[in-house]
């Protein structure tokens, strides 16, 4: 089918649009493709988009997209469209939760036994030739706490259980049992949990509710042993108040691989800590998450063409 006839046209927004073009396009002949990696195409092309995939939506562009139905996101996050959702109300939007559970649980349990045998210490004394030997507790002795249950948390919940650790987690509906959490608290009753974690893992979306979450009241819960673990958002911490604990020895230490503002200044105090072990916004990079994506997105054409539910809708009043 030729272009001008196309039924529908997909902008895409992405490093890898124009190969996702091009896929695109031997999938759904009936579908016109445009690839988009950049500021200047996606502003040119916008306006004649039925449909848009990206990781952020581009808010500075909404205004032009006059024709835009459906928003895929390429992440689990939609907190970049959250500013504009009451006049975003007519776009269906989607994302790809369920696709980083395995890969950021890797990531998550790698950093819980980092921290725990204090492998930065031993790499220094390795740089130093340094022969410091130590005991170290077993995992299974240690709590973790998850705030944030959905389906990368109890990826997470249920990895942690098989590593024979007690697993405790918030979430907003406390009625249904979450398969290997040992207590489950009300979203609200994060004082209740906090001082029982030996490691307390952020994996929450960012919406409203959650921007700054966890500050120094939060912080102050949380023993002077343990240890924070962010894979969440940058911004449901209070990064100031977090240096500050760090610096003060408050908590022992954390894994952030999420911040504020990204990348991360050079002049973040965190850059040099001892106490942090910080990644590039990397936890959920897997080799073949293009791959899934891909499949997803194309299931999810096939239902948009043949007016059937979208998977993995997202509701916007909520954030997620």
């Amino acid at each position: 089918m030729a272009v001008e006839s196309a039924v529908l046209t997909i902008v895409i927004n992405d490093p890898a649009a124009e190969d996702y073009a091009r896929l695109l396009g031997e999938r759904f002949p009936q579908v016109r493709a445009i690839a988009a990696p950049d500021p200047e195409r996606l502003e040119r092309h916008i306006a004649d988009a039925d449909v848009l995939l990206g990781f952020r939506f581009p808010v500075d562009v909404f205004d032009q997209a006059k024709k835009l139905r459906w928003f895929q996101c390429s992440g689990a996050g939609v907190d970049a469209l959250l500013p504009i959702r009451d006049r975003a109300d007519h776009i269906t939007v989607t994302n790809a939760r369920g696709l980083h559970g395995d890969i950021i649980t890797d990531f998550v349990m790698a950093g819980v036994t980092m921290l725990h045998w204090d492998f930065p210490q031993f790499l220094r004394d390795q740089a130093e030739r340094k022969w410091n030997a130590r005991d170290v507790a077993p995992l299974a002795d240690r709590t973790l706490g998850i705030v944030g249950l959905g389906s990368i948390g109890t990826t997470i919940a249920r990895r942690a259980k098989s590593a024979g650790m007690t697993v405790i987690g918030s979430k907003r509906d406390i009625s249904v049992p979450v398969d290997g959490v040992d207590r489950l608290f009300a979203f609200d009753a994060l004082d209740d949990l906090l001082p029982l974690c030996d490691f307390v893992v952020l994996a929450l979306p960012a919406t409203a509710e959650t921007v700054g979450l966890i500050g120094a009241t939060e912080i102050a819960r949380m023993r002077r042993d343990a240890f924070l673990i962010n894979i969440a958002r940058g911004n449901v911490v209070v990064e100031a108040d977090l240096i500050k604990a760090l610096q003060a020895g408050a908590i022992a230490g954390a894994l952030l691989d999420v911040f504020e503002r990204e990348p991360l200044p050079q002049d973040s105090p965190l850059w040099g800590m001892s106490n942090v072990i910080l990644t590039p916004h990397a936890a959920g990079n897997a080799t073949n998450y293009r791959q899934w994506l891909f499949s997803l997105f194309v299931e999810n054409i096939e239902r948009f063409l043949n007016g059937q539910a979208l998977k993995n809708l997202v509701d916007l009043r909520r954030g997620y």
